[in-house]
């Protein structure tokens, strides 16, 4: 593991940035990250009022512990040049770029916020069509700037000709494809959103299916899928004392002359020390938030 602290994204809201009590609301949501959207949630005739609205709930940057990320329209679009300008002025932690298809794209977007003074800001890149997924690798290698890739699964689904199930069969090849780039990088990854918002079984089955896919994270369009997502990106103590064990257990080992250890008649390879490790700072950086184990429910201040 490195020095730099885990952060969490097991949970990313989308908030329509046109919408004032939306953007309020988001202040007080347990979601590890906010992506106040200029882009698709936004009516052309809107985006003018969204960016003036933006900017306006950033008089207050108080957002809690969330993370803040503006997605922006395509850079080629209208108002691509304006939002950027408008993100680059916010107090926030990256951008996200919409409909990513290319190294170019990033390096292009660096180039025009290193000349707004825009160098802290990281990207984050929406994964959305079939050639995003084929350069998912040099997407995600192209700089270290960009710390995650999330998937736009509605798009990629409508382009693949694929009708919609449970199991997202015909999605399956993609959305590992994705995470291949994205852990060649060592860089975060973030399922695309689950639409119905009425199923409760199907928002599970989605979030759990997201998780044992080896996504980091799911995004969201609803608060009330917050709870679902949470729950099941957030270790269990049963699984930080395994970490635990499986470390001391390997600590053991190699005081002992040995590669490997035995738990519970599983033998434990060294490889396993980084799930370990992993683990743990995912439990230890969702406690410091002051989040309950079972439901990610954040205390309030």
């Amino acid at each position: 593991m490195n020095n730099v602290p885990y952060r969490p994204r097991r949970t990313m809201l989308y908030v329509p940035a046109h919408v004032e009590r939306h953007l309020e609301k988001a202040r007080g949501l347990p979601t590890d990250s906010i992506i106040f959207d200029l882009q698709e949630s936004v009516p052309s005739s809107l985006k003018t009022q969204a960016r003036e609205q933006l900017k306006k709930a950033f008089e207050n940057p108080d957002f809690g512990h969330s993370e803040k990320v503006v997605r922006i329209n395509p850079l080629y679009s209208p108002w691509g040049q304006d939002d950027l300008r408008l993100a680059a002025s916010l107090p926030i932690d990256a951008i996200l770029l919409p409909r990513v298809e290319s190294k170019q794209q990033v390096l292009d977007t660096l180039i025009a916020l290193d000349a707004l003074g825009a160098t802290h800001i990281q990207l984050m890149c929406n994964i959305e069509s079939p050639f995003g997924v084929l350069r998912a690798e040099e997407i995600a290698g192209a700089s270290d700037r960009v710390c995650a890739l999330i998937m736009g699964t509605t798009d990629l689904a409508n382009e693949l000709k694929l009708n919609p199930n449970p199991e997202r069969t015909g999605l399956l090849t993609s959305l590992g494809l994705v995470i291949l780039a994205a852990r060649a990088h060592r860089k975060c990854v973030v399922d695309g959103p689950h639409f119905d918002l009425k199923d409760v079984k199907a928002a599970e089955f989605a979030c759990r299916q997201a998780r044992d896919l080896g996504f980091d994270g799911k995004a969201i369009i609803h608060p009330v899928q917050l709870t679902y997502a949470n729950d099941a990106f957030t270790p269990k103590r049963g699984d930080v004392d395994r970490a635990q064990r499986i470390i001391e257990a390997l600590k053991d080992a190699d005081a002992n002359g040995m590669s490997t250890a035995v738990i519970d008649d599983r033998l434990i390879e060294p490889a396993m020390i980084e799930w370990a490790r992993r683990v743990i700072a995912v439990f230890e950086a969702v406690h410091a938030l002051g989040q309950t184990e079972l439901l990610g429910q954040a205390k309030r201040r």
